[in-house]
């Protein structure tokens, strides 16, 4: 599969072509590789993920990067898809204790879908504005939970995909510009804000 075009995805718009900082794209490669990995790993929860990515440096601009990330993701094995699973959370959104009766609905729909799939629900957030995002995370957990198993790995999988996108952005955002004479200044690099906000 082409590593430029991501394949369609029925019920969701295709992702727009994203530009970023070159400055924040050289920052990157410029990693050590285990730093490299281990940040990628924050972004997608596969080791073999992260690998493939980092053994691929230099990248040119971010839109590679994310291009590379999408083909790595389509490729990767069921196992991995599970592992990457294993690390990810429910979306975590502000104002709990204004909408207390949506977030008990939440959690007891989240706990069907768990019980039913053995992990927490995932889904991208980033192009869903903060006001909307509890509507939307309520409805896409009842309208999944009618999957089959083999219908809702591949639409978790789909929705990794988009998460580990919105995430290398702010990543490379907030990699810090190595001082002069000292080219591991940006060792830990941290994603900033939460991976759940729009890029």
């Amino acid at each position: 599969m082409s590593a430029h075009r991501a394949p369609f995805v029925p019920g969701r718009p295709p992702l727009p072509a994203q530009t970023g900082s070159a400055q924040g794209v050289a920052r990157f490669n410029a990693l050590p590789r285990a730093t490299a990995e281990d940040a990628l790993h924050t972004c997608f929860g596969s080791r073999a993920w992260a690998r493939r990515l980092v053994a691929h440096r230099p990248y040119p601009d971010l839109d590679a990067l994310l291009a590379a990330a999408d083909e790595a993701a389509y490729d990767l094995p069921i196992s991995a898809i599970a592992e990457a699973l294993t690390s990810e959370e429910l979306p975590r959104l502000p104002g709990a204790a204004a909408y207390s009766a949506a977030y008990t609905a939440l959690a007891a729909a989240h706990g069907a879908y768990e019980s039913r799939f053995g992990h927490a629900f995932v889904i991208c957030l980033d192009d869903i504005a903060p006001s909307e995002a509890l509507d939307h995370l309520l409805a896409g957990i009842h309208a999944r939970l009618g999957n089959d198993r083999e219908e809702e790995r591949v639409t978790a999988a789909e929705e990794l995909r988009r998460l580990a996108r919105g995430r290398i952005t702010r990543l490379l955002r907030a990699l810090p510009a190595a001082r002069s004479g000292d080219p591991d200044t940006a060792r830990e690099p941290s994603l900033g804000d939460s991976p759940y906000v729009p890029v």
